[in-house]
């Protein structure tokens, strides 16, 4: 398996576009992205948990049911949310906006919103550019897509893999946007991934589910989920593979490379979060199980005290083990260890492809040993947690599991971003 350029164009069939429509006033960058197959796809979705959700989430959770898809449609700046029966139509007339144009069903067209909440989506608007969004597909198009998705995001999201499952080179692809009102039931994030292999809807959703589980469940930002979270993945078969129809040695295959095209999403999500200044990425060892283990995690990495302490690089290891002690999870503290570590230079945001492939030198100093203070050394650990990208180590003694969180620092410009988002 590699990772390659393309995003959600790099798989085989599918091409995409993106371009201003004029959703908010005063943005001047692309505003609403197409995704498109050239064939029908295997589909599968994992929406909020938010009890509120979004019109777009409603008609695209509908639509995806029965397992198949073609095309994606999503607009930043209006997040079509708690806005009634009207909301509803625009939500309806985008997907009939987009078949129209493709040749394809409405009900096989995903929609997506994403932006303020409780305002009408002027969906004519939309209408009125689709026909030219729709000549514009292209292989390069992913490009444009990437960007009309962003709300606050300060870089754009994507990646892709070439593996091989049965003999033939399979492709999968992803964009996504998240930055704010992220926790770990997915966040504000909508986020596509596209690929040429053959594999049922059935078995796509439980890959999906799966990998899920590992990946975006287990990043926060700042405790919000949103009302239009949406995942979604569409596969047309054009690979050539053997369709993937039970758990095999292919379905594996397709997890694996699944999981490292979601591992990075998650870290470019946590890492982009609303004025972050640091990746903060928190891994557990001897847990009792992997459950515990990443509850563990996504505890210390939710915890607004850590976050602070973070952002004023400060070693303040107490609140870890604070946050590890309310998360509800059995562990022993008297068995416990934490470390701290970074490398040199690292990547915080992924302004390359890749987070977390770090050339420089690794340091690493460890504050709390089996229960027990160590008197460490102040300023080599400042200086590790300068680094743009930091990792907490915790080492349990309760047994042989492991798991892995994501989140940021908590910063002063969290507020301002925040403070005035609506207008």
């Amino acid at each position: 398996m590699q990772f390659i350029d393309g995003g959600v164009t790099a798989p085989q069939g599918f091409t995409a576009n993106g371009m201003l429509c004029g959703i908010k006033a005063g943005r001047t960058k692309n505003d609403t992205a197409l995704i498109y197959s050239e064939k029908p796809c295997s589909a599968a979705g994992m929406f909020t948990q938010n009890r509120v959700k979004a019109e777009c989430v409603k008609l695209t959770k509908k639509n995806i049911a029965d397992g198949i898809m073609q095309a994606a449609v999503a607009n930043s700046g209006n997040a079509n949310a708690c806005t009634g029966e009207q909301g509803a139509q625009s939500a309806l007339r985008t997907a009939k906006a987009a078949a129209s144009v493709l040749g394809i069903a409405p009900e096989n067209v995903i929609v997506c919103s994403t932006g303020v909440i409780g305002q009408q989506l002027p969906v004519e608007k939309i209408e009125s550019h689709m026909a030219e969004l729709a000549a514009g597909l292209s292989k390069k198009g992913h490009e444009q897509a990437r960007t009309a998705i962003m709300t606050t995001d300060t870089h754009y999201k994507e990646c892709a893999v070439l593996t091989e499952i049965g003999g033939k080179q399979v492709h999968i692809g992803a964009m996504c946007k998240g930055s704010g009102m992220i926790h770990i039931n997915l966040g504000t994030m909508l986020a596509f991934i596209t690929t040429d292999c053959a594999i049922s809807s059935k078995m796509l959703s439980e890959a999906l589910e799966k990998s899920v589980e590992k990946t975006y469940n287990c990043v926060s930002i700042d405790g919000d989920t949103s009302t239009n979270d949406t995942l979604t993945i569409m596969a047309n078969g054009m690979a050539g593979n053997a369709p993937i129809e039970s758990e095999d040695a292919d379905f594996d295959a397709f997890c694996s490379a699944l999981d490292a095209i979601n591992v990075q999403m998650a870290k470019k999500i946590a890492g982009d979060g609303e004025g972050a200044s640091r990746l903060i990425e928190c891994n557990v060892k001897g847990a009792c199980d992997v459950k515990t283990a990443r509850a563990l995690a996504k505890s210390v990495i939710s915890s607004s005290l850590v976050k602070a302490a973070f952002f004023g690089k400060d070693a303040n290891w107490g609140r870890i083990l604070c946050a590890m002690g309310y998360s509800g999870e059995k562990f022993d503290p008297d068995g416990t260890s934490v470390s701290f570590a970074s490398c040199e230079k690292s990547e915080r945001y992924g302004a390359t492809d890749f987070v977390g492939e770090q050339k420089g030198k690794r340091s690493t100093i460890k504050v709390f040993d089996h229960g027990v203070p160590l008197d460490f050394d102040e300023i080599l650990a400042k200086k590790i947690l300068d680094e743009n990208e930091v990792c907490i180590e915790i080492e349990c003694s309760d047994g042989n599991a492991c798991g892995t969180a994501w989140g940021c620092d908590l910063t002063y410009d969290y507020v301002k971003i925040n403070g005035d988002y609506r207008t």
